[in-house]
């Protein structure tokens, strides 16, 4: 079977558009697919200019056409898909006082019931139904739920069109009923006390850069203002330490931190600074052991990052001493605080380990066994406790998740994933490895596939990657990836640089103008999968989503050669034009990654060089599937479609390019836990189409 090329795909009409800066000129053809109100319409897609509506729709309805005769396929995926979910499930319950706290699905339900018991388990209280607050939406996402101290209230909040703009409310546990207002445009939120609550404000650029604080009962127009960001580059949250002493104000951007802090118990007083922003100065204060607030931080050359201690009278860089001490290609990722210990997650050449510490400076760590595997720490409501829960899963490995005491050291098993049609680990192999990459560079490689699968350059492949804000591709259990294992695909992950896999230096070295390594990276790893057996040279499907889909996008504009398809989700691929609209939601905060192309022309010619859009070059692509949505404050919808508009007018081939825009939600596509298998079923048929696998149900 194969993807239809219908005879008129739709061509958006060129319109120049007049570009110019630093003594440069160029011609944008496809601007026009911005649309001037695009901050209404990320609030409300309906607001969309009719011109470019019309053109998204007529691209959805390509893109039907296009893959109509992979209906059964999709729907024989789906049911596949959702065949691995248990219907009725729950989460590991959470102590928290005198209830244990806990998720659960029921059957049909897309989505969980939040609930409570007491430490027995028994007598359960219905908190918060999901499903049910969710039915008349066709898009709804749960920002935060969250009890009082006194587990007498609820917050909730929720986002129903996917702009990422949460509404607030508060619910009376007792009576099941919300107060009679909410509070719109918000984004994190944390309780302070059992009548408070602080909560960040988004403005109409999408930014969180104002604190307020909230007296439940009181309206809300009059809350007080506590913070006020002036550096659009920076956002703000808000938490409150485990222990229940402290409300942290973070504002942030991607390359310096500034934390403040209140005393739960003098909420009327003025945040306190604990450390001034410094350029290239990153910390997170994390909690505090007694009278020492606890700091992982990157301070004084600590590129991998470490943990130090800081007196709440004095807490000041000058005053903090080292707790666990640098140690260069260990990567602390994660901690947690408590009163009696630190626990954190380290990265050791793209694999995790748990790591801890007692009062007494004694450190140990869990080990795990695996070549690829994937841990973290959950945290939980207690602070004084001597037990943590954490969760251990690998490509093979369906997630588990242990109760482990940290004096006693022993581990037990709590809870287990469950495939309900049935899955062997023993049926598949992980495999790590290193690629060298332009440079010399050793990129790690993690390949899932089934032990039957012929190493003999015979095998479709699926090649993922990311490889931008530090973020780390963990070598994971996913579910959904046998649909292509069982049918004889290599699941390859690259994790390149841009992650943090391998420490800070990972990160950086693919930051500014040398983010060009990621591609190099992404395309050395393909070639090598190709040169090795592992996978057919005209089988190799790459797949990234956001920057992921820079990735993959970039990787292409260099080797169009490589690749038999290209799924690019939700994908930045507009990124010179981005990075010259400062009024973009991300743009300011993004500076420090892509560099600022209108303060710097050699910023300029760094992202002119490598941005997909604006290299797309009159030569043969495979065949393209990109996915965009209305409501995406982080992606705009524009960028996946500009993109495809130019790729349709420019490339030589014939192969087709399909656009699917969903245009009523976001940066996330569907929300539900079986709602979202119709776009992993959508990725799956592409891939398998395009490189002529095996189509059949299993």
């Amino acid at each position: 079977m194969s993807l239809l090329a219908p005879a008129n795909p739709p061509f958006a009409k060129r319109i120049a558009s007049s570009c110019s800066i630093h003594d440069k000129q160029w011609l944008d053809h496809y601007a026009w697919l911005k649309a001037d109100n695009w901050q209404e319409a990320v609030r409300d897609p309906a607001k969309l200019p009719s011109p470019i509506a019309n053109y998204l729709k007529a691209e959805n309805d390509y893109y039907e056409q296009a893959t109509a005769g992979l209906a059964p396929m999709h729907e024989a995926l789906i049911k596949e898909l959702r065949g691995r979910i248990a219907e009725e499930v729950e989460s590991v319950p959470f102590i928290s006082g005198t209830f244990k706290y806990k998720y659960r699905y029921i059957e049909n339900a897309e989505h969980g019931i939040y609930v409570r018991t007491d430490l027995n388990g028994d007598h359960e209280t219905i908190l918060f139904d999901i499903d049910r607050e969710a039915e008349r939406f066709e898009y709804f996402d749960i920002g935060e739920i969250e009890h009082s101290p006194d587990h007498s209230k609820l917050l909730w909040s929720c986002d129903t069109n996917g702009s990422e703009y949460y509404t607030l409310y508060i619910r009376d546990i007792a009576s099941g009923k919300d107060y009679d207002y909410c509070i719109e445009n918000t984004d994190s939120v944390t309780w302070a006390n059992d009548k408070t609550i602080f909560y960040t404000r988004l403005d109409s650029s999408h930014r969180a850069l104002q604190v307020y604080k909230h007296i439940l009962g009181s309206n809300p127009a009059n809350d007080v203002l506590i913070f006020n960001e002036k550096d659009e580059r920076f956002y703000c949250g808000v938490s409150t330490s485990l222990s229940q002493k402290f409300v942290f104000i973070h504002t942030s951007m991607n390359d310096q931190d500034e934390v403040w802090f209140i005393p739960i118990d003098d909420l009327n007083a003025c945040p306190t600074l604990i450390q001034p922003r410094t350029e290239g100065l990153e910390y997170n204060v994390l909690d505090h052991q007694n009278d020492q607030f606890v700091i992982c931080t990157n301070a004084n050359e600590a590129t991998d990052w470490k943990i130090v201690n800081a007196p709440i009278s004095t807490p000041s860089i000058n005053y903090w001493t080292d707790v666990i001490t640098h140690q260069a290609g260990r990567m602390i990722e994660d901690v947690l605080v408590l009163h009696d210990w630190i626990v954190w997650v380290e990265m050791v050449n793209a694999l995790p380990q748990i790591a801890y510490r007692n009062n007494h400076g004694d450190v140990q760590r869990i080990r795990f066994d695996e070549q690829a595997y994937d841990v973290g720490i959950y945290e939980g409501y207690e602070y004084r406790t001597h037990n943590i829960l954490f969760y251990y899963s690998s490509p093979t490995t369906p997630t588990e998740t242990y109760a482990f005491n940290l004096q006693s050291t022993k581990r037990n098993l709590v809870k287990q994933e469950v495939i309900p049609s049935g899955h062997n680990p023993k049926n598949y192999i992980t495999r790590r490895f290193s690629v060298a990459s332009h440079d010399g560079a050793q990129v790690p490689v993690t390949l899932l596939y089934r032990h039957d699968t012929a190493m003999d350059g015979t095998a479709p492949a699926l090649l993922y990657g990311y490889g931008s804000y530090g973020a780390s591709t963990y070598a994971e259990f996913d579910h959904t990836l046998f649909s292509l294992v069982d049918r004889g695909f290599v699941y390859a992950v690259a994790h390149v640089r841009g992650g943090e896999e391998k420490g800070c230096a990972w990160y950086e070295d693919a930051k500014l103008e040398r983010k060009t390594n990621s591609f190099h990276d992404f395309i050395a790893v393909g070639d090598a999968l190709v040169a090795q057996g592992i996978c057919a040279a005209d089988k190799v499907v790459s797949y990234g989503g956001s920057a992921g889909g820079l990735l993959v996008a970039a990787s292409l504009n260099m080797r169009p050669d490589l690749f038999a398809g290209v799924i690019a989700d939700v994908p930045y691929v507009d990124v010179l034009n981005t990075m010259l609209d400062s009024k973009l939601p991300g743009t300011p905060g993004e500076y420090s990654q892509w560099g600022n192309p209108s303060n710097s022309a050699t910023a300029f010619d760094s992202i002119a060089s490598y941005s997909p859009y604006d290299n797309i070059k009159a030569v043969a692509y495979p065949p393209l599937f990109v996915t965009a949505g209305v409501s995406d404050p982080r992606v705009t919808y524009w960028e996946p479609a500009k993109w495809v508009a130019k790729l349709r007018h420019m490339k030589t081939d014939n192969h087709v390019v399909l656009l699917r825009t969903n245009m009523q939600s976001g940066h996330f596509g569907k929300t539900g836990r079986f709602a979202e298998l119709e776009d992993t079923a959508r990725v799956y048929a592409f891939a398998m189409t395009v490189t002529n696998s095996n189509v059949t149900s299993l």
